[in-house]
């Protein structure tokens, strides 16, 4: 018996680690459906946190098949109007007499406006690092690359795994907070 027991133990670790937990499952059932999309449209408050000031602005975003995003600034009034779009290839801004700019943040790494952009990539094809539920939400936790500067998110799913919020994160700092609303899969 005692021979048997510590073998029947293995079998049950190993076979436990080969299936992935529900909630893992749940955030890639998110991510085929947004690879299999032709567009992802949503509004998202963001929040970008330099410390000493904080800056809150507003966008409608909508991503194509590709996860290049086109976005419109909604408020504050005084930004209100500035497009721009974003890619893996860069990004451009378009306005008339208002020019946008926050700083860059996580070593120059990143606009906030280019904040949808990353959390879209992330979602698309990071790294999932984990999964669990806080309360009626599942918390998808995202590394954006391989490297040693990546970007870590924060993502919250409803129940029909619809992104509610996130936080981008950056040496083990949140940088930046988006929420988001009116989220449409097509």
């Amino acid at each position: 018996m005692k021979k048997v027991l510590p073998l029947l133990l293995a079998v049950v670790l190993l076979t436990g680690c080969s299936q992935t937990p529900k909630e893992m499952e749940r955030a890639l059932v998110l991510r085929s459906k947004l690879l299999q999309a032709n567009s992802c449209s949503f509004d998202a408050e963001i929040t970008a946190d330099y410390g000493d000031v904080l800056h809150v602005f507003r966008m409608n975003c909508t991503v194509d098949s590709r996860g290049d995003l086109s976005f419109r600034v909604t408020a504050p009034e005084s930004i209100a109007g500035i497009t721009g779009k974003a890619s893996s290839q860069g990004g451009a801004l378009t306005f008339d007499d208002t020019a946008l700019y926050f700083g860059l943040l996580a070593d120059e790494q990143l606009s906030p406006v280019g904040a949808p952009w990353v959390l879209m990539k992330a979602l698309r094809g990071g790294y999932l690092t984990s999964a669990g539920m806080e309360g009626d939400q599942l918390r998808v936790s995202v590394n954006d690359s391989y490297e040693d500067d990546a970007l870590n998110l924060d993502v919250w799913l409803d129940s029909v795994n619809i992104p509610q919020r996130a936080d981008i994160c950056y040496g083990g700092k949140r940088i930046l907070s988006m929420k988001l609303e009116n989220v449409q899969i097509s």
